[in-house]
């Protein structure tokens, strides 16, 4: 559906985006992460065709962006991160509106609109004047205008800016019940949204992609070791280096730290957290070195690699222990 190769975008002299490549397929729902300035909003309006690369191939459905805009926009569906609505328009006539500034007759709107207003829960408003609406409802127009045309490419720039949390679970349920009839692809900065929405993730940072995959591939490649969090409880006020060397002997660990200098945990006398950094799964041989030794296990869990760690690994700078 969207084939990517070194597109640019350049503003003067500043690069504010590439080179890009990337391919998204048909019927995927694909998440585009990145910080503030990194040209997430530059890629998206270029797919959009609402803003020319500087160079580069942009290829949607086989069509290039700059041979054939027009054709673009009839398979593209676009809504930006402030909603493009008129506040002095009802609901209806601001989706009749859209509706034929994209090409559709009379007839395929009055066809279209009943399903749209449907599938994005706006009947009961249909007949308000947009700016009437609440933030959360303002969302769900932009996202009817988005679909109006039956797009076979919904881009969705932060579809749940400023939205509370219930209205964050109604725009997520809305995302993947617009799945089964649209290549999707989303920007947001909520990364749990993103990692319960969609199918493959893109991380953008610098102006380039500097990861994709699937959010277990990306750990993975990131988090190639095992981490372990390892709860010990010592005998008395026995100590540290004990229960550290029983760990740091075992075949395959390259890692073991505290905490803090002392590594004993606050407001419960002898226990302390080791975390564990091995070549891999290695939660079975630790146990057992420890409890060989003379030390109580209390908990032995794996370190967390969600999206958020992933995400600060690969543009944050930095790695902490969860």
């Amino acid at each position: 559906m969207v084939h990517l190769t070194d597109v640019t975008k350049y503003y003067g002299n500043k690069r504010a985006l590439g080179p890009v490549s990337f391919e998204i397929e048909k019927g995927n729902t694909v998440g585009f992460l990145g910080l503030n300035g990194v040209g997430k909003t530059t890629l998206l309006r270029i797919l959009a065709c609402g803003l020319r690369p500087s160079s580069g191939t942009v290829l949607v459905d086989g069509l290039d962006v700059l041979r054939d805009p027009h054709e673009v926009r009839k398979r593209v569906g676009y809504l930006p991160e402030l909603p493009p609505v008129y506040r002095d328009m009802t609901v209806t006539d601001y989706l009749a509106f859209a509706g034929r500034i994209k090409g559709m007759t009379p007839e395929a709107v009055a066809r279209r609109m009943p399903e749209v207003q449907e599938r994005t829960r706006i009947v009961e408003v249909r007949d308000m004047p947009t700016g009437h609406l609440s933030q959360g409802y303002r969302q769900r127009v932009g996202v009817a205008q988005a679909i109006i045309h039956e797009p076979e490419l919904l881009i969705l720039d932060e579809p749940t800016h400023d939205l509370d949390p219930v209205q964050i679970m109604e725009m997520r349920a809305m995302i993947r019940s617009l799945t089964d009839s649209h290549t999707i692809l989303i920007s947001s900065h909520i990364l749990p949204e993103i990692s319960r929405t969609c199918d493959r993730l893109l991380i953008l940072n610098d102006g380039e992609i500097v990861a994709s995959g699937t959010e277990e591939e990306l750990g993975e490649k990131l988090f190639a070791s095992r981490r372990l969090s390892v709860t010990v409880r010592l005998d008395g006020d026995g100590p540290v280096e004990a229960a550290q060397a029983a760990i740091a002997q075992v075949a395959g660990v390259t890692s073991v730290q505290t905490p803090d200098s002392t590594g004993r945990q606050a407001g419960e006398a002898g226990v302390v957290i080791f975390q564990v950094e091995g070549e891999s799964d290695l939660r079975a041989e630790v146990c057992r070195a420890l409890v060989e030794t003379g030390h109580d296990v209390v908990a032995l869990n794996r370190a967390e690699r969600g999206l958020e760690r992933v995400f600060v690994g690969l543009v944050g700078g930095g790695e902490t222990w969860h």
